[in-house]
């Protein structure tokens, strides 16, 4: 399934993709009632975990054009970040071997952990406000990882069994300020600086997280372009790494490192940093595409 966000009414309510459009649960809930639980919201997602999501895909796939609901456009509705509350927004730095190739860093022999908080979080189609404060603003396109489960000490083996689905996201960063001083923190967690969406897609539709296309393009133009299976950590190995040290929860997001192609990556006198009027896109392969406006 396509698991979409849907802000409406200061709510945020479950939505999910389908061949006829848009299916706002809550509101389909009340032209097509049933007995069992349906989730309405994200959070109730992953509160209820897996047989609410199994509930959820049963209904859905009974409700068709001649069931009685008007299924709702893409491009009348108000995404909001793919996942809203995340108790835990963990990124792994310089993942991709060619992207540390780039910024001319050692492979790392650890994943490199740091943190962002929800202010960052905004969803498809939203404008990202610029910070006034720094003017080299950079992309960078990352898969998320969102958690189903609780994962505490889990191995390798089991850790994507932890994983409800994926995201794309844009881990955007404001270089002057991450390299301010040795903490990256403060480039990383301005408002509006983690857009994730449009979908939260399931990994039974996914399959092999380290098999898909990956790309940035700004303003129509490609500026990443790579494959997951460039990653140095691969996704369990990540859960698996950071389920070690702290409980993942469910609806925790882990994004995974960005391929080369950043700004930073360019020679000084090529760098082009985002700027007002700027779109960036992020595409990842079964993922849709993600697109905010720079203002």
């Amino acid at each position: 399934m396509k698991l979409v966000n849907i802000q409406k009414e200061n709510e945020n309510r479950l939505g999910v993709k389908t061949s006829y459009g848009i299916i706002d649960v809550q509101e389909c809930l009340k032209a097509i009632p049933v007995q069992v639980e349906i989730p309405k919201s994200m959070d109730d997602l992953f509160v209820k975990g897996k047989s609410a999501l199994e509930n959820l895909n049963n209904y859905v796939n009974q409700i068709t054009n001649e069931s009685g609901y008007s299924f709702l456009k893409e491009e009348d509705i108000s995404f909001g970040p793919a996942v809203h509350n995340p108790s835990k927004i963990i990124c792994v730095g310089l993942n991709y071997k060619k992207h540390a190739e780039e910024s001319n860093m050692p492979i790392p022999e650890y994943p490199i952990l740091f943190n962002k908080f929800n202010n960052t979080l905004i969803g498809h189609d939203k404008e990202v406000t610029l910070p006034t404060n720094s003017d080299q603003v950079d992309y960078e396109c990352e898969l998320a990882i969102i958690i189903g489960k609780t994962a505490k000490k889990v191995t390798e083996e089991e850790a994507l069994d932890y994983v409800v689905g994926y995201s794309n996201a844009n881990d955007l960063s404001a270089r002057d300020l991450q390299f301010r001083t040795n903490q990256w923190l403060l480039g990383k967690c301005c408002d509006d600086f983690s857009p994730i969406g449009p979908y939260v897609v399931t990994s039974d539709e996914v399959g092999d997280p380290n098999k898909l296309q990956i790309k940035t393009l700004v303003n129509g133009v490609v500026k990443q372009d790579s494959n997951t299976e460039d990653m140095i950590f691969n996704c369990k190995e990540i859960v698996s790494y950071i389920s070690n040290y702290m409980t993942l929860n469910p609806g925790d997001v882990i994004l995974t490192g960005t391929p080369e192609g950043v700004i930073l990556g360019y020679p000084e006198n090529q760098r082009e940093w985002l700027k007002s009027g700027d779109e960036v896109i992020i595409e990842i392969e079964k993922l849709g595409q993600l697109k905010n406006i720079m203002k």
